[in-house]
């Protein structure tokens, strides 16, 4: 069974080391073109760099994997940040090539070192601005409408927080950080809507603990995602047994009057398809979904929109898109998802909302839209 899991994701695996291998080897290619590099002893060190940069972190996250200390840490830490810098390498590359040739046919030919200077050095301070915005989240205050809500919900805060990646690299100061600001929220419940783990062990048992400090009048929900199939559910279970947070696996809850529903991530991958599941089915299989009650479904991909109005949910609260988390892959991302990539979406008495989430995986970066703790007012 294992050896078959890993015989299918083996064309993934040298689909994407193609991938990688060419995008350096173009970086290298205008580099040593642009800065006139013509010493052969540079170009082949270069080269060697190159090649050993495009697989440093599929092998950073066995060694992470195998054993986490401070070294492999940074390790993983620095080939994450160099996946980041690669991507914008490759638009500052792609950038210069392009104004050299429009120089070109002007008759003009431009100083190559300066022009590759210019968007090199932009690439490098998008990256590390990157860095910087996704260790600072922010808090997102939106306003919902859902029909029939009762008196008890009317100006109630809902908080969302989700995908936190728990593990090498985000650690317990930032979930700490991240506790301490929902808190100033006043929140009357919390959706933690999947991959609260990054799906890499560690001390995790240290990593989990600010979430005994979350405080919310109407309790604190979780989902999961698809890192914590990674990790293991059982594990993300116990982990989360320590804590006062309750755990949804395909269950309803009526708080109040306003209808729960928790629909664990799949753990059958597909394609496009990963996580998607049979809403439909699910929902009415349980006895006690009362149809027609105000109700919020929990689900950690924007998958079922169709399905979600069918059975009447009047919110749906996702992440895992990460909005993309480095530009350009947020427009990819939001063909993917059909416009449901980031941010709020209504049709009728219905209303999605995608958030961007918390933390990072791969790079530790982020250019596209800020982490982000969303709050929501029930109106």
């Amino acid at each position: 069974m294992v050896i078959l899991k890993i015989l299918k994701i083996i064309p993934i695996i040298i689909f994407v080391l193609t991938i990688f291998s060419g995008a350096h080897y173009f970086v290298h290619f205008s580099a040593t073109r642009f800065f006139g590099i013509a010493s052969g002893k540079i170009r082949i060190i270069l080269f060697l760099a190159i090649t050993i940069f495009s697989v440093s972190f599929f092998i950073s996250a066995f060694l992470v994997r195998l054993k986490e200390n401070f070294l492999t840490s940074a390790i993983y830490f620095l080939s994450g940040f160099w996946l980041g810098l690669l991507l914008n390498l490759f638009m500052a590359a792609a950038a210069s090539w392009l104004i050299f040739g429009l120089f070109k046919l002007t008759g003009y030919r431009p100083n190559t070192i300066i022009l590759a200077s210019i968007f090199f050095g932009l690439a490098l301070a998008f990256s590390i601005y990157g860095v910087f915005n996704a260790f600072n989240p922010r808090v997102k205050n939106i306003e919902i409408t859902i029909k029939n809500l009762p008196p008890a919900w009317q100006g109630k805060t809902v908080v969302q927080l989700s995908d936190i990646h728990l593990g090498v690299v985000h650690k317990k100061a930032f979930l700490q950080k991240i506790i301490d600001r929902t808190n100033t929220l006043n929140p009357d419940i919390i959706f933690i809507t999947g991959d609260l783990f990054d799906g890499t062990d560690g001390d995790l048992n240290s990593a989990i603990e600010p979430l005994n400090n979350l405080k919310a009048k109407n309790g604190i929900y979780f989902i999961t995602g698809n890192h914590e199939i990674y990790l293991g559910l059982q594990k993300t279970f116990n982990f989360l047994k320590q804590t006062p947070v309750k755990i949804l696996n395909d269950e309803i809850v009526n708080i109040n009057g306003l209808q729960i529903i928790g629909l664990s991530y799949s753990e059958k991958i597909s394609g496009f398809n990963m996580g998607n599941r049979d809403i439909k089915n699910i929902v009415l299989s349980k006895n006690n979904f009362i149809k027609g009650a105000p109700t919020i479904l929990l689900n950690h991909a924007p998958f079922g929109v169709k399905e979600a109005q069918e059975l009447g949910v009047n919110l749906e609260l996702s992440g895992h898109t990460h909005d993309g988390q480095l530009f350009p892959l947020n427009i990819i991302n939001n063909l993917i998802w059909r416009g449901n990539s980031y941010g709020l979406h209504q049709s009728g008495d219905f209303s999605i909302y995608t958030t961007s989430g918390l933390g990072t995986w791969g790079p530790p970066m982020r250019t596209t839209s800020s982490p982000e703790i969303v709050a929501i007012k029930l109106k």
